[in-house]
C-alpha cells in the first residue's frame, strides 16, 4: 500500500512524456494565461493514473471508460495523466491505439513508482510495474483523494470523478458568474455588446493608443501578444478585445493599433485594429 495520504503533497516529478518530452506534473495544474491576467490563479485539478501496461485487460477497460470522459474533461478544465514503466515508444502506441488525447509519462527506471511505495512485485506476465492507483490532486498537487484500483472496481467511475472535480473547481475564486461580472474582469474579457454599434475611434474614452506587432495569436485560447513598437514591451490580449461578432483572430506579423489597458496584472490591449 502506498504511503503518501490524503492532504500530502504529491511528488512534483519530472518524467519523458510519450513523445519523449521532458515533463514537469505541475506544468498541469498551473493556470492558464488567460486566468493569470484576470487575476484568477488557482489552477486546475489534476488526476494521475498509473496503470500496469498494455497487456492488461483492465487497464484498457480503465482507459476506455476515461477517452470517453476526456472531451468532458476539457471542458470541465481539469487534467488527466497516465504514468506507467513502459518506455515512451510503447506508450505512443498504446495512446493511438486507444484513442487517447491525454499526456502519457514513462517512469522506466521506476523511481517515482518506488518513491510512493507502489511497485509491483507480483506481476507474472512484465516485472516491476505499478500498482493500479488513481490520485485526485489539487492544483497544489496536495491529494484530495486516492484510489486503490488493485481490484478494478476500486477504480474510479466517471460520476466519483465528475464528483472530485465538482468538489475541487467549486472552490475556485471564479466559480461563480459574479466574479466574472466586474469592471476590471470586463477590461480584458470584454463582453460582445462592447462592440455593439462598431469599434470606436481608438483613445477616443481616454485611454492611450500604441502601435506593434502581432507576435502569436492561439486559435484554441483566443490568446495573443503584441510586440509595442516605442517600448519593445509584449502586450496580452484576448480575442475579445478585437472588435467585431463572432470568434475574431488576427495573424502573426499583422501591423495593429490598440489602446492600453493598465490594471493589477500589467498592461492589456483592447480596441486591437489592423492598420
Amino acid at each position: 500500500m502506498t504511503t503518501i495520504q490524503v492532504g500530502d503533497r504529491f511528488p512534483d516529478v519530472t518524467l519523458p512524456n510519450h513523445q519523449k518530452e521532458p515533463t514537469q506534473l505541475s506544468q498541469f495544474t498551473q493556470p492558464g494565461l488567460m486566468d493569470q491576467h484576470l487575476g484568477f490563479l488557482d489552477g486546475v485539478p489534476l488526476i494521475v493514473v498509473f496503470y500496469r501496461g498494455f497487456f492488461c485487460p483492465r487497464d484498457r477497460q480503465q482507459f476506455r471508460q476515461l477517452v470517453q470522459f476526456q472531451d468532458e474533461l476539457m471542458v470541465n478544465y481539469g487534467k488527466l495523466v497516465a504514468i506507467g514503466a513502459d518506455p515512451p515508444p510503447v506508450q505512443a502506441a498504446f495512446r493511438a491505439g486507444l484513442g487517447a488525447q491525454w499526456p502519457f509519462l514513462a517512469d522506466e527506471q521506476r523511481s517515482l513508482i518506488k518513491q510512493i511505495k507502489i511497485l509491483d512485485e507480483t506481476e507474472g506476465e512484465y516485472a516491476y510495474r505499478a500498482q493500479p492507483y488513481t490520485f485526485i490532486l489539487r492544483s497544489d498537487l496536495s491529494i484530495y483523494k486516492i484510489y486503490n484500483g488493485w481490484f478494478f472496481v476500486g477504480r474510479p467511475t466517471l460520476e466519483e470523478l465528475r464528483h472530485d472535480l465538482r468538489t475541487l473547481m467549486s472552490q475556485r475564486s471564479d466559480y461563480r458568474y459574479e466574479a466574472y461580472n466586474t469592471p476590471q474582469v470586463k477590461q480584458i474579457r470584454i463582453p460582445q455588446q462592447t462592440w455593439a454599434d462598431g469599434a470606436p475611434p481608438l483613445g477616443s474614452n481616454g485611454l492611450p493608443v500604441a502601435q506593434g506587432t502581432i507576435r502569436w495569436f492561439d486559435l484554441p485560447s483566443g490568446n495573443g501578444e503584441i510586440a509595442r513598437d516605442d517600448t519593445g514591451d509584449n502586450i496580452f490580449f484576448n480575442f475579445t478585445a478585437i472588435p467585431g461578432e463572432g470568434y475574431r483572430t488576427v495573424k502573426p506579423g499583422n501591423r495593429v493599433k490598440f489602446e492600453l489597458v493598465e490594471n493589477s496584472t500589467g498592461l492589456t490591449a483592447r480596441n486591437v485594429q489592423t492598420e
